[in-house]
Parts: C-alpha cells; structure tokens; sequence
C-alpha cells in the first residue's frame, strides 16, 4: 500500500535543501567581501597584526590601529551583514507543509498538501538590488572606519611629537633664567642693581616649572588616545611610542585634490549608495500594482484511488491610494538622499577650505617665526644679555627678549602641529587617501555603480 502521506513530506524535505537563484549584484557583492575579508579578516580570524617598536615606522602603527580598532571591526561587520542579507531578499518565501482534517463521527478525510508563495517575477530581483545598493554602502562606512582610525591614531601622535618639542623649550628657557639669575646676583653684589633682578629671575623660573610639570602631565591623557586608537584596551600593555617624526606627504596646493575629494571621498560614496537604494525603493513601489501568487497541492490519502487537489490563488492590488502613497514616500526617500548627498557636498567643500586655509596660514606663520622672527629673537636677547651684563641694559628688557623668544619659539611650534593635522584630516578624512597597507578595497575591485539621476519632483497620487 502507497504511504501517500509521504509524499508531501518528502517534497518538502526535498525542497528544504534547495538553493535559489544569485543575482548579478549579489554576485559581485559576494566578490567584493571575499576580496575584503582577505586582507581585513582571512579565514574569519583577526589579521596578523604588525610588532611595534620606539624604531617603527609610522605606517606600521597605522596598520596595526586599523586591523585592530574594534569601530572598524564592527563596520566590517555589518558589510558582512548587509551581503547576507542580498540572499535573503532575493529568495521565494519558505514553502508550507499543510494537514488537513475531516471528522463527522469518524475521520473521514486526511489531506497532508505542501503550499508556497510566489511573488510578482521582478520583485525580488528588484529587493536584491536594494539589498545590494545598502552593502555598497556599508562598504563606503567600512572604508571611512578605517580612514577615521587611521586619522584618530595621526592626531595624537603629532600633538604628541610637538608636545615633547614645547618641554624642550621651556626647559631651555628655564635653563636660560638659571644662567640669568647668576648675572643679577653677580650684578647685584657689585652694587650695580638691586635684588628685584634676582627675584624676578626666581619668579619667572617657578612659572616656568610649572609650566613643564603641566605639559608633561599632559602627555598622560594623549597617550591614552595613541593607545586607544591602537585599539588596545586600558588593561593591556602601554605601546611604544614612535621616535621618528613622519609629516603626512600631501601637495595642498594642487588644484586636483578637491575634486578627488569629490570623485572617492567614503562619506559621498556612501550617499550615492543610498540613493541607489532609494532609486530601487521606487521600482518596488511601482511593483506594488503587479499581483503576487500563491499555489500549493494536496492529497486526500482517505480516498481509494487517492484524489489530489491543485490550489491556485492571486493577489488583488486593489487600493490604489496605498500604492500610490507607496510610490509616492518612496520618491521623497530619493529626494532626501539626494539633499544629503547636496549637503554633504557643500559641507565637504567648507572643510576642504577651512582645512585648506588651516594648512597655509600654518605654513605661512612657520616660516615667518623660523626664517625671520625667530634669529631676530634670538639676536636681540644675546644684545640684551650683554648690554645687561655690561650695565647698559635694565632687566626689564632682558626679561622681555627672552619671554619674547620664548613665544616665538612656541607659536613655531603651534604652526607646526596645526600644519600636519590640517594634512592628515584633508588627506584621510577629507579627500580619502588611503595609506600603504589600509585593508580596504581598491577602487578597482568596487564595481562602478549607475550614474545618479537627479531626483524627480513627488508623483501625484491621484
């Protein structure tokens, strides 16, 4: 005797083992994150991470802050989420096992059936390609996580780097009101001034010491930056801090670099991906008017022959309002990223220029304190430095010679730490340079998305 209750279980055991059909996009998507995730995470497992030392170069702490900065392993995964979920929405809905029962006074009919839903031919093509639009554009914030550690890494390492030159100086200039302290004592036990040159030479030394205790307890905090950027967390090992100093190699002055801002910055990429989303959001809505399916079979195991009843049921799009709010909130979803992508444009020009002016006047006010003020300063402190020992100088105007090449010397600094985060910010966050070994993809290897369309005004809904 045939077990036809079998039969629909064994169909949907059969079925339960069936792939569905890729797309273009969910193939290339596929591509890229295998393609990412071997040189951000092969294997599944964190990469290799490079060994640090006083002696590495820069570049190798940046490797190490981007494979190990955990906001950047999180925006890897959720890419990895986002090309998931490409399968997901592509896919027909899960088929349905069905049982059926008869009972009077007895069990008169048993009908065990398999059921399953079929949407309109292009929808879930057209989920697919939304689905895919949303992974292009968490691969751009992928891509700008590892920029922005990489530019979270450089910031302390230069305020660091010109934090050690401010302590040189004020020790240099507390050493220099040591050495001026004994001219005013010599001065002052020949007769030719009073003890207030000694006391404000001792004045100007207490300030000055406090001055360095408070700049070296300032490293403390920029330190738990450098090793936060590293990804380390507070209970690990303190890192080594680099001793070479490396400028970021970037020509501001080209005409080109704004409008690669423009072409590859991450933030803008991301954007466009959006409005891909939005545009595929549109081609859904619009499926809305198309009907979806629904067909099943079942067997009725109590009848001799077995009878089998073919359902066959159709969607009726009826509410045409509803679609047409469908299509009509989908259009404004394209409108408002296509203003965000506007107003990121705009707000990435404000910076190219802030940063851009930043940079010159850095470069302009460094050259002017070490080519010109700064040996004027110094000159004019020796002149004073003699005319006092020779009597012909009050100390007043030694004081002020060497206050004032104190300040110089200060501000040369300041020019030189707002001159390279002003590079590192336009070359990684703003423009989107990648440094060697950054574990993102190549613009090669990101398949070219569909030109943008401009936005179209909102559709009627009558």
């Amino acid at each position: 005797m045939v077990n036809w209750l079998g039969v629909p279980t064994a169909a949907a055991l059969l079925l339960s083992g069936c792939t569905g059909f890729s797309t273009d996009s969910e193939r290339q998507a596929q591509a890229r994150l295998t393609a990412l995730s071997g040189k951000y995470r092969p294997g599944d497992r964190k990469a290799t991470l490079p060994a640090l030392g006083p002696s590495s170069p820069l570049q190798a702490f940046l490797r190490f802050a981007m494979l190990n900065q955990p906001r950047v392993e999180a925006a890897y995964y959720d890419y990895a989420v986002a090309v998931e979920g490409i399968t997901v929405e592509r896919s027909l809905p899960d088929p349905r096992l069905t049982f059926e029962l008869d009972i009077q006074d007895v069990l008169t009919t048993v009908m065990p059936g398999i059921m399953t839903d079929v949407p309109w031919t292009s929808k879930l093509r057209i989920r697919a390609d939304k689905a895919s639009a949303e992974s292009e554009a968490k691969l751009f914030a992928f891509a700008a996580a590892v920029l922005q550690a990489a530019f979270d890494l450089k910031r302390p390492y230069y305020q660091l780097h010109f934090l050690d030159e401010r302590i040189r100086i004020n020790r240099e200039t507390l050493a220099l009101m040591g050495e001026l302290e004994q001219i005013a004592r010599a001065q002052t036990e020949a007769g030719k001034v009073t003890l207030q040159d000694v006391l404000r030479t001792q004045i100007e030394q207490e300030r000055l010491r406090v001055e360095i205790a408070n700049l070296e307890d300032s490293r403390n905090p920029l330190l738990a930056k450098f090793k936060a950027a590293l990804g380390l967390h507070g209970g690990q090992p303190n890192p080594p801090f680099p001793q070479r100093f490396e400028s970021t190699p970037l020509d501001l002055t080209s005409e080109r670099l704004f409008a690669k801002a423009l072409a590859v910055n991450p933030r803008l990429k991301q954007m466009e991906a959006e409005i891909r989303m939005a545009e595929a959001d549109i081609r859904l809505a619009h499926q809305s008017k198309s009907p979806d399916f629904n067909g099943g079979l079942e067997v009725d195991v109590k009848m001799s022959p077995a009878v089998w009843r073919p359902t066959f049921g159709i969607t009726l799009p009826i509410w045409r309002d509803k679609i047409a709010a469908e299509i009509a909130a989908a259009q404004a979803r394209k409108s408002a990223a296509h203003a965000r992508l506007s107003a990121e444009q705009i707000q990435l020009a404000v910076e190219f220029a802030d940063k851009s002016f930043m940079f010159r006047e850095a470069s302009r006010n460094q050259k002017l304190l070490t080519d010109s003020l700064l040996p004027k300063a110094r000159q004019a402190l020796e002149v004073a430095r003699s005319g006092y020992s020779a009597g012909k100088t009050d100390f007043i105007n030694l004081q002020e010679a060497a206050r004032a090449r104190l300040e110089f010397e200060l501000a040369a600094t300041d020019a030189g730490v707002n001159r390279e985060l002003a590079l590192a910010e336009v070359s990684l966050v703003i423009v989107g340079i990648a440094p060697s070994g950054t574990p993102m993809l190549k613009p090669s290897e990101v398949a070219a998305p569909n030109s943008i369309q401009p936005a179209k005004g909102r559709p009627s809904r009558h």
